[in-house]
């Protein structure tokens, strides 16, 4: 007979909420692993002794746990689905009739604790996975990722000049890659001026898309640079892009992964207009402090060229890390018909008049990051010279080189580089397949791909809370992997024992035999 359920409400209930999450239910088994009573003495200190009290530390962080387990962005959908979960109440405690904290109060507390709080929770999660033996600590790879900011590029306004011009172009002279001063400023804004007034004309133009009708050949976001504009909304999010992707306001998350298990063991928020090379002593610090907490230290750093610039390598060196870094581009190992005699510091022609390059100053580009030696031969040694049309070009009679002043790091790096290839394609493979896929889980899966604050440091609590869920998803599976691998390995030698007592019973019985049959027979 077909059956029909009915549902008829009751006014009064038996029921409790741990009756009905599972035993294996992961939150149970998070909560079982992960004991967060510390946060009180961390978080004491930002509360006084009067007035209400405020929501528990320890559940404010459990409940952002949950939105990063969850890829959950709005503070708004993390309460509305912790209030639906009865294994998410039973993780944070709070029974089924029992009202979940405002969202409002969850950001608010978020910027109400410091980036040391957030710091602690992560050492305390890293410290479960070495104790645990998932970490070595010797070989750490490194790579950065663009985090979307909560601002939109609409929101970008011009800065402005409030002084004077010439304050104002010392300023963009001392970050900028070109430079500026008042004459051009004011050619570069009669430019932009012309150039909106003959837009504004164009058919089918639109100011606020900043785009040509039909031609489609000017865009206005080519137009901006973090030189001259900056959001009010988020003043501390920059304008970045990567090829073939549009450009929008971002922060720059830095990890650094142990390929052992692939465990993080450093992460932080850095401005997006800065290089990795310029990050890289923060990163390696920040990561060594969490190491040395736990009696480890880095000793073999893998990196992308990124991360190569000679400061940076200077920096790896004397701190004695083993660095795999490709050189970037620009670099290069050798000139062709000349030889570097490093004891002399000067180059050496080996074709045509053997000419000499001695060294003549030290020089700085145009963003005055970076500087050069320069080397320079004599116009009338070259100007003879059957090759100096060749060597020198068509305008110049004398041969110039230049080269970084950290040409010595740059070579041994390229000498450590090309001894070893094979290494070498080794090391690199085991940097892709370390920290790509823990960046890629990040920002796809666990909730890094966009902060919904705004701010460098609530940068910094969005990136470490998304590195301290990765963690504790790989902590809580491998202590389950390690509990299935003692449970087979039991029942093998339980196996292994029956049969070789069972081999033993067989031989026994069959010496015997004999003796038995002699007996039946007698």
């Amino acid at each position: 007979m077909q059956g029909k359920k009915d549902f008829i409400p009751k006014m009064l209930y038996q029921v409790y909420l741990d009756d009905l999450v599972a035993q294996d239910n992961f939150y149970r088994l998070l909560d079982q692993a992960l004991d967060l009573h510390f946060l009180y003495r961390e978080t004491a200190k930002y509360y006084g002794y009067e007035g209400n009290e405020s929501i528990d530390p320890v559940v404010f962080f459990k409940i952002c746990l949950v939105g990063y387990l969850n890829n959950i962005n709005s503070d708004r959908k993390l309460i509305e689905y912790c209030s639906n979960c009865l294994d998410v109440r039973l993780f944070i405690r709070y029974d089924i009739d029992e009202t979940l904290p405002w969202h409002s109060t969850i950001s608010r507390t978020r910027q109400l604790y410091g980036e040391e709080v957030f710091l602690k929770l992560f050492q305390k999660v890293l410290t479960l996975c070495v104790e645990k033996g998932m970490v070595r600590g010797k070989r750490q790879a490194m790579d950065s990722a663009f985090i979307k900011a909560n601002a939109s590029l609409d929101s970008l306004i011009e800065k402005e000049v409030v002084d004077d011009v010439v304050v104002y172009a010392d300023q963009l002279n001392a970050n900028s890659d070109y430079k500026v001063t008042a004459e051009k400023k004011k050619q570069v804004d009669q430019h932009h001026a012309w150039k909106q007034r003959t837009l504004k004309d164009t058919p089918g133009y639109d100011y606020k898309d900043g785009k040509v009708g039909h031609s489609g050949e000017f865009i206005q976001s080519r137009l901006l640079s973090n030189h001259t504009h900056y959001s009010p909304t988020d003043p501390d999010a920059r304008i970045a892009t990567k090829p073939g992707k549009p450009r929008n306001l971002c922060y720059l998350g830095q990890l650094s992964v142990d390929t052992f298990h692939h465990v993080i063991t450093g992460a932080m928020a850095d401005f997006a207009d800065q290089r990795d090379s310029q990050c890289i002593e923060r990163i390696v610090e920040r990561t060594n402090e969490n190491l040395e907490m736990n009696g480890l230290k880095i000793k073999k750093l893998l990196a992308d060229t990124g991360y190569s610039s000679g400061s940076a390598l200077q920096y790896l060196e004397e701190n004695d890390i083993d660095a795999y870094i490709p050189n970037f581009g620009q670099y290069k190992p050798e000139r062709e018909g000349f030889i570097y005699n490093k004891e002399l510091d000067q180059y050496e022609c080996q074709r045509g008049n053997k000419a000499i390059l001695p060294f003549k100053s030290i020089r700085q580009s145009h963003g005055g990051d970076y500087q050069f030696k320069n080397y320079r031969s004599s116009e009338s040694v070259c100007k003879p010279c059957p090759l100096c049309k060749e060597c020198c070009g068509e305008k110049t009679k004398f041969k110039k080189i230049d080269h970084s002043i950290y040409k010595s790091y740059y070579d041994r790096m390229h000498k450590k580089l090309t001894e070893n290839k094979a290494y070498t394609q080794r090391m690199s493979r085991l940097r892709s397949s370390t920290v790509e896929p823990v960046l890629g889980t990040l920002i796809n899966f666990l909730n890094m791909k966009r902060v919904n604050t705004r701010g460098i440091d609530l940068a910094s609590k969005h990136v470490l809370m998304a590195a301290v869920s990765y963690n504790l998803k790989k902590y809580l599976k491998f202590i389950t992997k390690k509990a299935k691998s003692k449970a087979v390995a039991l029942q093998i030698e339980v196996k292994t024992a029956f049969s070789t007592y069972f081999s033993a019973f067989r031989l026994i019985f069959s010496c015997c035999k004999p003796i038995i049959l002699k007996i039946e027979n007698y």
